[in-house]
């Protein structure tokens, strides 16, 4: 099993949760935690607990972002005006690597990443190879020509398994999406139910 097949896995039997909601999820057949002691009865989970559980599932969620790197954006978020949680969601659907999983060029987060970091993605007609970097409203992000008739990129484009977000503009002939808004974490389709007050709740403990 692969590092990035194990790192999903492990996130969803933590938690107790499909967080992608993808039909080969673990706890599809065992919503049980990973380990030996896996099976015993789970005690009630403090304040700290909850808040802790939340971060991580939203951290994980977007696949291999370190903790520090999930610090800043979170300060970042604080730093700007408005409501720090709404910010925080922002923040990180205008990562590229999001926005390539969000348009369907790529089947998970985590190949998402792989598929920036290997050179395959355009931002405005330039080459940019950071899955940290954020865009803005208006961005056009597309595939390069030597990358578009790839399997990943065609089975992920023709899979009914997720829907685009209407914050994301997306041409499936020209494998083109362009960045229409920040959205609203109400706007977010995550697969499962995430909580960031409670990651606010967290870094003001």
């Amino acid at each position: 099993m692969s590092k990035r097949i194990s790192a999903k896995h492990k996130l969803d039997r933590r938690v107790g949760e499909n967080v992608w909601g993808r039909p080969k999820s673990p706890v599809n057949k065992r919503d049980y935690g990973p380990g030996m002691h896996g099976q015993r009865r789970k005690g009630k989970l403090s304040d700290f607990g909850l808040q802790l559980r939340a971060k991580q599932k939203l951290k994980g969620y977007y696949g291999n972002i370190s903790e520090r790197h999930f610090e800043r954006i979170f300060t970042e978020a604080v730093r700007r005006r408005g409501n720090t949680a709404e910010n925080l969601i922002g923040l990180l659907e205008s990562r590229l690597d999001a926005l390539v999983y969000r348009a369907k060029f790529v089947p998970t987060v985590f190949a998402a990443r792989q598929f920036v970091n290997h050179g395959h993605v355009k931002v405005n007609g330039v080459n940019v190879n950071i899955p940290s970097y954020r865009c803005v409203p208006g961005d056009v992000v597309e595939i390069k020509d030597r990358s578009k008739n790839m399997a990943l990129v065609l089975e992920a484009l023709q899979s009914g398994e997720r829907d685009i977000p209407e914050y994301i503009d997306v041409d499936p002939k020209k494998m083109t999406a362009t960045f229409v808004r920040v959205p609203e974490f109400a706007e977010v389709p995550y697969q499962c139910t995430m909580e960031p007050n409670l990651v606010v709740e967290y870094y003001a403990s």
